[in-house]
């Protein structure tokens, strides 16, 4: 009787050991992970912005979690990526190599390249998820973070395309290219203005202006060259000095977040808002935020696109749990639940044609909101994302050479 007991604390000792080392994870089934992870518990930090988003994460996905796994999901609603990476950055500094306080990061970009460049992230098990399947690994969009390899350190969630917002019943004819809108900018003083950076949707609209005074995207991308950015750098810090008199309170101030444009726009203070994600417009109708006429169009020069990820930091103690939470996000199912305009509207980030065909039918039979465009359309004029270099140094070009 002891010494099954003695093996029964040893198993458990080892199961908790197992949870947090992710060598010992990657050589599991899949079966023994999700053994491993009943129980656990999740801290998710993602950007907390959006009402609709945060109940789709803390209703379908925490229930489902609780209910098939015996998985607690805390969502930990935060304002920038960036703050989290710091968080882990520090704990390794500390020492804290199996006992971070970070599980799950909603995150792309700079940021990711930043905890990969820092060696903060658990890699190499995404194809132990049996969803991984869903996930068409070949589109480069996909397999690069911003022009870094994911290399397994990432999980995809969801894809979107920059686009932008107005209300038809003031704005009937919107401008259709950069050029379009920088003039009318100037021809409509103070109905126009952008969150400046590091604030991501605010640097978003800056990269479409540097694109734009690149005269396209071709020539930027790849690796940072300093020769071409202080070239086009120019070009774009004279046009956005240019407008800035002609920006909302005359440029003397910027939102500092997406948020505070959502809310601009909403009051009619200014004519257009934008977004990576033009869900968000038609849930912003549905909440009697925005007004029913607002609807949403891309550039016919083209608009930014890219994937976003989950990851899990190199010193999650609950890594078992947070690859269950994964693949969970990466099911048919969720992502379907997740694309139905009342719920979220989200671009999936599967192969849909992979999917049940139950799976298939849903997303066939969505209908788009009224106010967003559809991602097909956008598609027809996608700009693909600068590499992390680009944008570091863009934000810093900005506040150097406009914002102050």
């Amino acid at each position: 009787m002891l010494r099954s007991l003695a093996a029964l604390l040893l198993f458990s000792t080892s199961a908790l050991a197992d949870t947090a080392d992710g060598n010992a994870l990657k050589a599991m089934s899949w079966d023994q992970i999700v053994d491993q992870a009943r129980g656990g518990t999740v801290n998710w930090f993602m950007w907390g912005g959006s009402d609709t988003i945060n109940a789709y994460v803390s209703g379908y996905v925490a229930d489902r979690l609780r209910a098939d796994y015996d998985i607690t999901l805390n969502r930990v609603p935060i304002t920038d990526a960036a703050d989290i990476v710091n968080q882990v950055l520090s704990e390794k500094e500390a020492g804290v190599t199996d006992t971070g306080s970070v599980d799950l990061i909603w995150i792309n970009g700079e940021n990711f390249r930043s905890m990969k460049q820092a060696d903060l992230v658990f890699c190499g098990y995404a194809g132990l998820l049996p969803n991984d399947t869903l996930v068409n690994w070949e589109n480069p969009a996909i397999a690069n973070d911003f022009g870094v390899p994911v290399d397994g350190c990432e999980v995809p969630w969801n894809t979107v395309q920059f686009a932008f917002a107005h209300d038809s019943a003031v704005v009937a004819d919107p401008p259709r290219d950069m050029a379009g809108l920088i003039a009318w900018i100037k021809a409509n003083p103070g109905r126009f203005t952008y969150p400046a950076p590091p604030d991501f949707t605010g640097s978003a609209f800056l990269r479409h202006v540097f694109i734009h005074a690149a005269g396209g995207p071709d020539s930027l991308l790849g690796a940072f060259d300093q020769a071409k950015f202080d070239e086009t750098a120019a070009k774009t810090w004279a046009i956005l000095n240019e407008i800035e008199p002609f920006l909302w309170r005359e440029g003397a101030t910027y939102p500092t977040t997406v948020t505070q444009l959502n809310e601009l726009f909403a009051n009619g203070e200014v004519d257009f808002s934008f977004d990576y994600d033009p869900a968000q417009f038609g849930l912003a109708v549905q909440a009697g935020t925005f007004p029913d006429t607002t609807r949403s169009f891309g550039l016919t020069d083209g608009t930014i696109g890219n994937t976003n990820y989950t990851l899990i930091p190199y010193n999650s103690p609950n890594k078992a749990a947070a690859m269950v939470v994964q693949n969970l996000l990466l099911s048919g199912e969720a992502q379907l639940e997740k694309a139905k305009p009342e719920v979220w509207g989200a671009a999936p980030a599967i192969e849909v044609s992979r999917a049940t065909p139950e799976v298939q039918d849903g997303f066939a039979a969505i209908k788009t909101h009224p106010s967003v465009v559809p991602a097909a359309e956008l598609a027809k004029a996608a700009l693909p994302e600068l590499q992390a270099d680009w944008l570091t140094a863009i934000e810093k070009g900005w506040t150097a050479n406009v914002g102050n």
